[in-house]
């Protein structure tokens, strides 16, 4: 009946820490998969992230606190029969690396700009009359993965000289150089991340 528990309470763990962080790894499986249309389809759950997290951290606290819990004087007197080693799906250990992997998952927001490549460009002459700036509102942004997901889609396009989304406002603003690029070619290749332009 304990074993059945820890491995209950390891898998909720492990389920609930993914969950709170399903919408901001989307956007860079996404990338990686080349499938950016996929990228805002779990932003749904960014409203439960902060109670996904909790349940996180009371499903994964319970668990640690029955493994090291101090057994009780019954318990030991009726523990011959459990003489065995517990297996390592039952053991610290493996508990261990579960909560480091649910600490890595619920932290995913903060270091998701790593997985994006350098693609800004150096800008050796350009006419400043040929500068405009541009400011788009997007929907479907929930954090700060959305942010670097966005921007790396606009900064794709030849002619961008800078792009930086906001997802607390909705808004990304792109300077651009209008002889190379145009603000259709910009959303176009914004909406090819899974987020979408809204008209103005």
């Amino acid at each position: 009946m304990k074993k059945k528990l820890n491995k209950a309470l390891i898998g909720s763990g492990v389920i609930s820490a993914i969950a709170a962080s399903l919408c901001c790894i989307t956007p860079v499986l996404a990338l990686i998969a080349g499938a950016g249309g996929i990228a805002s389809s779990f932003s749904w759950l960014e409203p439960l992230r902060p109670y996904l997290i909790g349940l996180t951290v009371l499903v994964l606290g319970f668990a640690w606190y029955q493994k090291l819990k101090p057994v009780k004087e019954e318990g030991i007197q009726c523990a011959c029969e459990d003489e065995e080693k517990p297996s390592f799906w039952q053991s610290k250990k493996f508990l261990g690396i579960v909560t480091v992997f649910a600490a890595i998952m619920l932290a995913f927001p903060y270091y998701s700009s790593a997985f994006y490549s350098n693609n800004k460009k150096e800008v050796i002459i350009v006419n400043a009359r040929d500068i405009q700036t541009i400011q788009l509102d997007i929907e479907g942004m929930t954090c700060k993965a959305c942010d670097s997901h966005v921007t790396h889609g606009a900064q794709e396009v030849d002619g961008v000289i800078e792009a930086k989304a906001d997802y607390k406002t909705g808004k990304a603003e792109v300077k651009y150089d209008i002889s190379r690029t145009s603000e259709e070619e910009i959303i176009k290749s914004i909406n090819k991340t899974g987020y979408k332009v809204l008209p103005k």
